[in-house]
């Protein structure tokens, strides 16, 4: 065989391989339903939008949801289903109820796809869309979203208590919960600014404020002005429900940097915002995120795409539920 046909027969075995490592990657496409149902993320989208015009807080919640969706048994939509006499599920766990909002509006744009194109589009999905259109209508980066996931069939709190960084890890438990979910501390970092927008209960962060040790009653990395505004809002003993203060308490409902400029000015609402200066490589980060809105906008793009694919079901495994928060029977 003349070297030339050697050569032809090389580069074609070559591509072969890289096509097939591209289909592995590719699980998920970009425009999946263009041509089984090309109006979903429009309808997703529109959903989203009048949740906005109602209550600007939901969006909030919908990206959270994406985000401990994705880090319980993987994207598959698994913290919708509702929990049973037997078995008590993601949303019923302490992580989740009551802080977790927004299920209505999947609801409603579940309802509508069902319509529209029955059986087609997975509450996985419709998650991911919603997470994205809550970040764009907010004034954050838009970005594209790989879609194909189907949805999972098992929901279990224990997985979401054992799964999900609690806001009082510090800079090495949240490197090492991520790491897990194959993320970087670079998209840690990027990813704990969702906190730019959303509120939290009170009881998520008391424990900085009364009680914080044996020897101070406070966190000493807390600025001091913003604890003794928190302690107007959150009273110590208080078990109101209703007690939230804003994440981000300078633009709560706008996607932004402000969440690094707070951190960096000792105003991180959790422990888990405030360990982001405890290390030099991540503070470094903060102050790089802080100063550029744009380059914080693509990584966090970037990292939401990354993120969505965790685990993700494709192709015959899991189901496409035709209601969210039930499995098929």
């Amino acid at each position: 065989m003349s070297s030339k046909k050697i050569t032809c027969v090389s580069i074609c075995l070559i591509l072969v391989f890289c096509q097939c490592v591209v289909q592995l990657e590719a699980q998920l496409q970009v425009g999946f339903y263009t041509i089984s149902c090309g109006m979903a993320e429009f309808i997703v989208k529109e959903e989203v939008r009048k949740a906005f015009l109602s209550d600007k807080g939901l969006v909030a919640g919908l990206l959270r949801m994406h985000f401990h969706d994705c880090f319980v048994r993987g994207c598959d939509a698994s913290v919708l289903i509702d929990s049973t006499p037997s078995n008590t599920a993601e949303k019923d766990t302490l992580a989740n109820n009551p802080s977790l909002r927004g299920f209505e509006v999947i609801d409603k744009a579940k309802a509508r796809l069902e319509a529209a194109c029955k059986g087609v589009v997975s509450c996985a999905d419709i998650v991911a869309f919603a997470a994205r259109d809550s970040v764009e209508i907010t004034g954050g980066l838009g970005y594209d979203v790989p879609a194909g996931r189907r949805d999972g069939i098992v929901s279990l709190a224990s997985e979401a208590s054992a799964n999900l960084p609690p806001p009082t890890f510090n800079i090495n438990q949240l490197t090492q919960n991520f790491a897990k979910k194959g993320l970087t501390q670079e998209e840690m970092v990027t990813l704990s600014g969702a906190h730019t927008i959303g509120r939290s209960h009170c009881t998520s962060f008391s424990n900085r404020l009364y009680g914080f040790n044996t020897t101070m009653s406070q966190d000493p990395s807390l600025d001091s002005m913003y604890a003794a505004r928190l302690k107007q809002q959150c009273p110590q003993g208080s078990t109101d429900p209703n007690s939230v203060v804003p994440m981000d308490p300078s633009s709560p409902s706008i996607t932004d940097v402000s969440y690094y400029r707070d951190v960096l000015a000792n105003r991180g609402l959790f422990t888990s915002d405030q360990t982001l200066l405890t290390n030099p490589i991540t503070a470094n980060q903060v102050d790089q995120d802080a100063r550029n809105p744009m380059l914080w906008g693509s990584r966090f793009a970037a990292a939401m795409v990354k993120m969505g694919q965790i685990s993700v079901l494709t192709g015959n495994a899991g189901e496409i539920r035709a209601n969210c928060r039930l499995v098929n029977s």
